[in-house]
């Protein structure tokens, strides 16, 4: 991901976040339309997980000019995540989900750069949270 990318991604946000609480919800709304094998991951109330998922997003948002600190919280995450039961290829329809939720929301306004800005920033994040995962894995 570039600085460029990470600039596009942090003044989209902002846009995003002026309707978070509905973000979260389009994105799980859509998640579970794609894969409704997902659902059981999730245990609590939705409208409380797409709080969380905004929260996340925020924080991970608020790291990328610290590098170390979000590979940190993506780290920690991804043991999380593991914990529930995600598996490896969980994270490509999640990200399906997130960046047909971000063009919905964002409208003309979600361009093809900010696209790949979007789904760059996912990729990492992706990649970072399954390489954390992957000693517990190799020992099941």
């Amino acid at each position: 991901m570039t600085p460029e990318q990470g600039q596009l991604v942090r003044l989209s946000f902002v846009q995003v976040m002026d309707q978070k609480q509905d973000v979260g919800r389009i994105f799980y709304d859509r998640l579970f339309a794609i894969a409704p094998d997902l659902r059981p991951l999730f245990k609590s109330d939705i409208d409380q997980q797409a709080q969380k998922l905004m929260d996340m997003l925020a924080l991970a948002i608020g790291q990328l000019k610290n590098p170390a600190g979000l590979a940190a919280m993506l780290e920690s995450l991804g043991r999380r995540h593991a914990g529930y039961g995600v598996q490896d290829q969980h994270y490509a329809i999640v990200g399906e989900a997130l960046i047909w939720s971000l063009q919905k929301v964002l409208g003309a306004d979600f361009t093809p750069v900010l696209r790949d800005a979007w789904v760059a920033l996912y990729t990492v994040a992706a990649d970072v949270m399954k390489r954390a995962d992957a000693p517990r894995a190799a020992r099941a």
